[in-house]
């Protein structure tokens, strides 16, 4: 907890969040883990401290593959040293891999069934957010899952406070969440136990899809 704050506090830009995610959201980003029967290959973007990390441990299986994309040293560490070692020295059979880089310049292969990511989009500039976006949908198969987190009603709130540029940046965001929500299936779970409340958003890819239209390139 205290590590995860004093990265936070450090850099809220990145981090987005100065409580870790409760046990309670970390379980509704995985319901869809532990549902899947067969092998499946994962993919986690932007850990933290390992909230979510513990939770996708727990649902493996067999020869499962569990990829962790992580760009902060200082987490990259915790996770490596506190779940990934222990956990790979009593599961041999499983590929776990950690890669300390921004999602858009790991080394991934793709084809992954789950992805499941914890970055703060609300604290990104929305090219950053497309561009991020894109690269996890590519590296999933079609028909894969991806989840990650929003904190419900944060831009409403923000919005009397940031100015008119801010303004049109929410907005542009609205407009690429509605692109993304068509064309793809999208659906969302409220967790209330959780420090703020958090939706868990459910996003399964459709065949041919990889990126909605960019609503910054449409008006730039």
């Amino acid at each position: 907890m205290l590590k995860f704050v004093h990265q936070a506090i450090r850099d809220i830009r990145t981090t987005g969040s100065v409580f870790p995610s409760s046990p309670r959201l970390a379980r509704a980003m995985t319901n869809s883990l532990r549902e899947h029967r067969g092998e499946k290959k994962i993919l986690e973007v932007g850990p933290g401290t390992g909230a979510f990390t513990e939770a996708i441990l727990s649902s493996l299986r067999g020869h499962d593959t569990f990829d962790v994309v992580e760009v902060n040293p200082v987490f990259c560490a915790h996770i490596e040293g506190r779940l990934l070692t222990p956990f790979r020295a009593h599961h041999s059979s499983m590929s776990i891999r950690l890669l300390c880089a921004p999602i858009e310049e790991a080394a991934l292969e793709g084809g992954y069934d789950f992805v499941i990511c914890g970055l703060p989009f609300n604290n990104f500039p929305l090219a950053l957010t497309e561009s991020i976006f894109a690269r996890m949908l590519q590296l999933m198969r079609d028909g894969g899952e991806l989840t990650y987190f929003e904190y419900p009603g944060m831009r409403t709130l923000k919005r009397p406070f940031v100015g008119p540029q801010g303004r049109d940046h929410i907005a542009k965001f609205k407009a690429f969440a509605k692109k993304t929500a068509s064309s793809h299936l999208v659906t969302r779970t409220l967790v209330v136990a959780n420090i703020p409340p958090a939706h868990a958003v459910r996003l399964t890819k459709r065949h041919g899809v990889l990126e909605p239209c960019s609503a910054s390139m449409k008006t730039s």
